[in-house]
């Protein structure tokens, strides 16, 4: 009769078979053979070897039998006696061919490789730098908006409405022989009073206040730079907030308000 010698996988299973283990637990944890390769990042088939106690498809002992602890972490199960298990199991010749093969170059072990897109770091110094130099470009943006917009606004005249009664005094015709008056002025008819003309010019803004001999406000409050004309009847009322950034001529004739200034303010009555 011819004998049968126990195979390595009888004798595994007699010494408790680590494989059997690993296959129920993956069982009980329902999960493929293809998602714990992909989790371990271990091909599928050296899994299958390990549950199968195919020696033969592994690769050399020692990556085996890592592969062995990391398969048995990964469902739950004591590492330890999974080792030992397949240091019992795992045939002598293998061991003996592995042995022989350490001065080899290592074969491959046929792990997965990992994503490398998941190995993407990026330098949180960097992207604040990035962010900020993005911050100063609309700020700076913003800036020379602003300052454009500004240089392109034109001055608004301060400049009341006039009168009717006031209209037709500086229209008024010269009952004299010469006819017209003289540029800048003109003469009412009969008993009416003279009206002169102020030329007020602002380099930059200031409080500017000028009223007429008539109660009339020609020009109030808060001006901003520019050349504003100016009429009525003499004398004038004026305030200047600050001299510095005001030029004012009477009837084409240079007004010196640094005669009128004290601490860069001018308050004086003003006439032809």
């Amino acid at each position: 009769m011819e004998m049968i010698t126990p195979s390595s996988n009888t004798q595994s299973n007699a010494q408790g078979s680590f494989g059997a283990v690993l296959q129920q637990a993956r069982k009980n944890k329902q999960v493929t053979l293809e998602a714990a390769a992909a989790e371990l990042f271990i091909l599928k088939r050296h899994l299958e070897a390990l549950e199968s106690e195919n020696f033969a498809e592994l690769p050399q002992a020692a990556f085996a039998r890592g592969f062995a602890i990391n398969y048995a972490k990964y469902l739950g199960l004591d590492s330890a006696k999974i080792a030992s298990s397949f240091d019992a199991a795992y045939p002598n010749e293998l061991k003996a061919k592995s042995a022989s093969n350490i001065d080899t170059p290592l074969r491959p072990m046929g792990t997965l490789q990992r994503d490398t897109h998941n190995r993407i770091r990026f330098n949180p110094l960097l992207i604040i730098g990035v962010i900020g130099l993005i911050v100063l470009a609309v700020f700076l943006f913003r800036m020379v908006s602003n300052a454009s917009k500004e240089s392109n606004q034109e001055p608004v005249s301060a400049v009341e409405d006039m009168s009717a009664i006031e209209q037709a005094q500086g229209a008024a015709i010269n009952s004299d022989v010469s006819g017209v008056g003289a540029s800048g002025s003109a003469l009412n008819l009969g008993d009416a009073a003279t009206t002169a003309n102020l030329n007020l010019v602002l380099t930059s803004d200031a409080v500017v206040s000028i009223t007429d001999a008539s109660g009339n406000s020609l020009i109030s409050g808060s001006q901003s730079a520019g050349n504003y004309e100016l009429s009525g009847m003499p004398p004038f009322n004026v305030q200047i907030d600050n001299i510095d950034s005001v030029s004012l001529m009477l009837n084409q004739q240079a007004v010196a308000l640094d005669t009128y200034a004290t601490d860069k303010q001018a308050t004086f009555e003003l006439a032809p």
